[in-house]
């Protein structure tokens, strides 16, 4: 009878809560995906074409329903190809297989060469661009580069962003400790209502932002001002304060490293 009791339990209650907490939290993570893409608008789209469906069919309006099934195939058709930018994020995303892991997976960087090289390129308006890999490789952006594969330092940093230098135009691509390549080009971003005061180095950030779910860290040639780009946005004019916060919880510096630039912080 216990083991009866105990089976009729878990089959009416554990199994049916599962159920909903499971279901709860696919659909939170797909808003947290939809809600860094202009698809947001395509779902309040549907929903409204949704409704309007669901109203024509109980008033039974055969008109509206005739050109609503006539219509709906050609706009899910158009709808897959005005929204294909950010249905390929979306899937890229899922692909990472992240999302049953609580925290992304931890990278060990050079926190203090990098903040002391920014802050000595935002002092001297010098143009840069730092990209940091996270899950998404970036074979294809380094392949626009030159291969360099040196450890991470500031001098190095501010060698190649220096005036005059070979590859001061481009991005360098940051990986573990290591800066993988230098002059890498990036793609520019898609969205149509992006500031027209961002120049090409901005766009940039927020165009590899929007692909993929790396980090890029920029310094502005015209007035110094640091910025960074991340899952499609675009955090502008930050100190370095702010700057050093959210590479910490973004990159999650490893053990002692980490708590060594708490204190410091």
């Amino acid at each position: 009878m216990d083991w009866l009791s105990n089976n009729q339990l878990f089959r009416d209650y554990i199994i049916p809560s599962l159920d909903v907490l499971l279901l709860a939290y696919l659909i939170f993570r797909s808003y947290q995906i939809l809600a860094q893409t202009r698809a947001i608008q395509l779902i309040k789209g549907a929903l409204l074409i949704a409704l309007i469906y669901i109203l024509a069919f109980f008033l039974r309006l055969n008109t509206l329903l005739w050109i609503l099934n006539l219509l709906v195939p050609g706009l899910v058709i158009g709808i897959a190809i005005i929204f294909q930018p950010e249905l390929r994020r979306i899937f890229t995303r899922i692909g990472l297989g992240s999302w049953f892991r609580l925290r992304p997976r931890v990278q060990s960087h050079h926190l203090e060469a990098i903040l002391n090289s920014v802050e000595m390129l935002s002092a001297k308006r010098r143009g840069s661009l730092l990209v940091f890999t996270r899950n998404i490789g970036l074979s294809t952006i380094i392949e626009t580069g030159t291969r360099l594969n040196a450890d991470l330092s500031s001098n190095l940093i501010l060698t190649i962003f220096s005036e005059g230098a070979p590859l001061h135009d481009g991005a360098i691509v940051i990986n573990e400790d290591k800066i993988v390549a230098a002059g890498c080009f990036l793609p520019l971003s898609e969205q149509p209502d992006i500031r027209r005061s961002f120049g090409t180095r901005h766009r940039a950030a927020l165009g590899l932002a929007e692909e993929t779910d790396a980090l890029v860290l920029v310094v502005s040639e015209e007035n110094g001002v640091i910025s960074l780009a991340c899952d499609a946005n675009l955090l502008y004019d930050l100190s370095l304060e702010d700057v050093s916060r959210r590479l910490k919880q973004i990159l999650e510096l490893r053990g002692e490293e980490a708590e060594e630039h708490e204190l410091e912080a």
